[in-house]
């Protein structure tokens, strides 16, 4: 029987697992302006040395207090793309239009009904306090987009505003006098 050997791994194998030699600057190739692979050396052997110290609690309260900020005025940056869709999608009764302001309605409610669930990654003792503003602002964000919904369903004409909606509701009016034809 013959003895089964293993090849022997391809080249680019080996210049995987072995590391890149350092490859040394020849004589005739100067660094670009501003350059200096002198100066880089020195600056990542500091980087190194640093040692970064960990955030206080007052620190990590103040970026908390800003991300939860940029969450509550996050429905505010989507209000101009919002209207330019709505008016774009025109007051027709299109699956088109009925999907938009389908969901127009739907984000802002779902948002609403989420409101504790989104900042309570960002609530901690400090900033309790504070982070009652900023879910006012989200929640009153939400309810402008809830606006601009009612806005273009009105535009659509899907409201009832006139008073020939309510027609059904409204009864005959009884006359006081009655004009009779008198020739027949």
């Amino acid at each position: 029987m013959m003895e089964s050997r293993t090849p022997p791994p391809p080249q680019w194998v080996i210049d995987l697992s072995t590391p890149p030699t350092t490859k040394f600057k020849s004589g005739n190739i100067q660094d670009p302006p501003g350059y200096s692979s002198s100066a880089t050396t020195k600056r990542s052997a500091a980087a190194k040395q640093q040692i970064r110290k960990a955030p206080t609690t007052s620190e990590t309260d103040t970026l908390k207090l800003k991300k939860s900020w940029e969450i509550a005025l996050a429905p505010a940056k989507a209000l101009p793309m919002n209207a330019i869709m709505m008016y774009m999608s025109g007051n027709s009764l299109q699956i088109f239009s009925i999907m938009m302001v389908f969901m127009l309605f739907k984000n802002p409610l779902q948002a609403l009904l989420q409101t504790n669930q989104v900042f309570t990654r960002y609530e901690t003792d400090g900033i309790r306090g504070k982070l009652w503003m900023v879910k006012g602002v989200y929640v009153l964000m939400n309810f402008v987009a809830l606006a601009l919904g009612v806005w273009k369903v009105n535009g659509m004409g899907l409201l009832p505003t006139t008073r020939s909606d309510w027609l059904a509701w409204e009864t005959a009016r009884v006359s006081l006098e009655q004009t009779v034809f008198a020739f027949k």
